[in-house]
């Protein structure tokens, strides 16, 4: 009787190591413009117009905050490993300028250089004023509302 237990229990052993190691593979994602590279070297400056442009790539991941003249196509590929933060693995900013009559006056290309990674600190912040305890800001007004000197003003109506 303990072999077949013994066998059953090394099955259990090996699937639950192996549902573990499933569980610590990477997540592949992407995110934004699927990029084509043989459409994308197709918008040539001084050729092409936004019409072109649109009809070729599509709309815009986004437009420029301040002018309607710059057209950004974002692509990003990440990996995530279990609960972690997303990586970055590759990103395509493809960013193309338009002139005031809408012909493309310059394309300009960057990838993961641009990204930045920020790290915020667990320090605390200086504040102004005191530093009080917890049980001082909790139990602190407990006796305050009331005291001496602090009653309200009466009304004298003579």
């Amino acid at each position: 009787m303990t072999l077949p237990f013994a066998r059953s229990a090394g099955l259990a052993l090996v699937l639950g190591f192996g549902l573990a190691a499933a569980g610590c593979s990477t997540i592949p994602s992407r995110q934004g413009y699927v990029a084509d590279e043989v459409l994308l070297s197709s918008v040539q400056p001084g050729v092409d117009n936004r019409d072109s442009v649109q009809a070729t790539l599509g709309r815009p991941t986004f437009t420029g905050q301040f002018t309607e003249r710059d057209w950004y196509y974002v692509s990003r590929r990440t990996r995530q490993l279990a609960f972690n933060h997303p990586k970055a693995v590759d990103q395509t900013v493809f960013h193309i300028r338009f002139d005031e009559a809408g012909n493309v006056a310059s394309i300009e290309r960057s990838g993961l250089e641009q990204i930045v990674s920020i790290d915020p600190m667990d320090a605390e912040t200086p504040t102004l004023g005191r530093d009080r305890g917890f049980f001082k800001e909790l139990f602190g007004n407990i006796g305050q509302v009331g005291a001496a000197g602090m009653s309200a003003p009466t009304q004298n109506n003579q």
